[in-house]
Parts: C-alpha cells; structure tokens; sequence
C-alpha cells in the first residue's frame, strides 16, 4: 500500500502526466511479450526478420503469415493498467507515449495517445496509399480495390520512426510534471533515449517488475504493475 500511497500523492499534486507504456502493460490482457519464455519470439530464429522491412518486401507472404498468425489479439480487452490511465484523463492533463502497437489504450477511451512504434488496426495499401480496416487485412493482404499489398502501419526493423512522433514525444516530455514507466525494460532506443527530453523538474516513478536504470533520479517501484494499478 505504501507504494501506491506514494503514486497517488505523486498523481494528485501534478496537472501534466507522461505515461511511457511497454509490452508489461498488455500482457494481462493475454498479449505476450516479445522475448520473454513463451514470448512472441519464442521458437523462431531470426524473428527481428521476420518483422522487417526487407521480409515485406523480400518475402510478402512470409512478413504477413506470421504477423496475421502472431501479431493480432482483436479479442484482448483492456486492463486495470489502461483503463486507470484513460480515467485520470478526467482530471488530468495526460499524455500516453507507447511502445505497444495493440491499441488497447485506445480502446480503454484515452483520447492522448502516441503510438510510438505504431499501431496493428491501422493498416494502409502500398499501392494506393488507401486506410484499410484491419478485418479486411486479416482476410488477405491484397487490397480489393487495386490489387496491393497491405501492410499494418507499425515501425518494422529497418525503418525509423517518424519525426511527427519524435517531436510529439519530446514535447509532451518537455511539458510533464510527473513521468510514469510502466511495464517496459527501457532498453529500446530511440524510445528509452525520450527520458533525456525531460522537464528536469518532473518526478519520475517507474513499476516494473525488474529494476530499470536511467541516468536520471527515479522512484523505482519493483511489483506487478497490474495489482498496482488495481488499487490505485
């Protein structure tokens, strides 16, 4: 109780929070993660290829049966963890950069969302450039309309990430009172390299269940952040 005493004073005496999500936060709502026993990776060899540039374009059939396969959880439902963050929007000025491309943010009614590696239901035609729903590319990865291949519009290996997102990111950090990580190693750049954009007067609270290290001072919190979340 101690460390959800320390959030919620955090949270009560602050207007602007900054909520740096990762894989930990979904995994409650039955995503895997990626590297983890049983993970997403588990069993493959080379699976940063198979989430890469070069395997959409090398080997389209190859990127989309294991993305169709491996990647989608359209029955996964949003968690203490996502729905707790959309309710603060009530009162709080809050700003969720993620590095989950599930859109379970989304779905639990935050409206202040930046997918920082993009989002699996956001999916687009190569060819003609046309937003196509994610039912219709799970169906098949050839566009009705013209023929091209479909692609989910997430930062596979080999891309960068845009610089809307970058300067969105770096704002939003520029302008937080209070910086929340949840659920993440904070080991993937650029994402983990965000923090260096930060107020140098926010507070910085982390829930992970192993310890992070930032070159920043950090009120590390090492507990499920799923049973934290739960009672706050």
């Amino acid at each position: 109780m101690e460390n959800v005493k320390k959030i919620q004073s955090a949270i009560f005496g602050v207007d602007k929070i900054v909520f740096l999500t990762g894989a930990g936060v979904s995994v409650p709502s039955g995503i895997p993660d990626y590297r983890s026993k049983g993970g997403l990776y588990t069993g493959f060899e080379n699976p940063e290829y198979l989430l890469s540039a070069a395997c959409l374009n090398n080997e389209p059939d190859v990127f989309y049966h294991f993305v169709k396969e491996k990647m989608y959880y359209p029955k996964a439902k949003p968690n203490a963890i996502h729905l707790k963050m959309a309710e603060l929007e009530r009162d709080k000025d809050v700003t969720i950069i993620t590095q989950n491309i599930d859109g379970l943010h989304e779905k639990a009614g935050s409206k202040r969302v930046i997918d920082f590696h993009g989002n699996l239901y956001d999916c687009y035609c190569q060819k003609c450039g046309l937003h196509v729903p994610a039912t219709s590319y799970l169906k098949s990865q050839f566009h009705d309309k013209c023929g091209g291949v479909i692609r989910p519009d997430i930062v596979l290996y080999g891309e960068g990430i845009s610089n809307e997102v970058i300067s969105n990111s770096i704002l939003a950090m520029k302008k937080a009172d209070l910086i929340v990580i949840v659920g993440t190693s904070f080991k993937v750049s650029p994402f983990c390299n965000l923090i260096e954009y930060r107020n140098h007067q926010a507070t910085i609270f982390a829930v992970n269940k192993e310890a992070i290290r930032i070159a920043a001072p950090i009120h590390m919190i090492e507990a499920d952040a799923l049973q934290l979340f739960e009672k706050l």
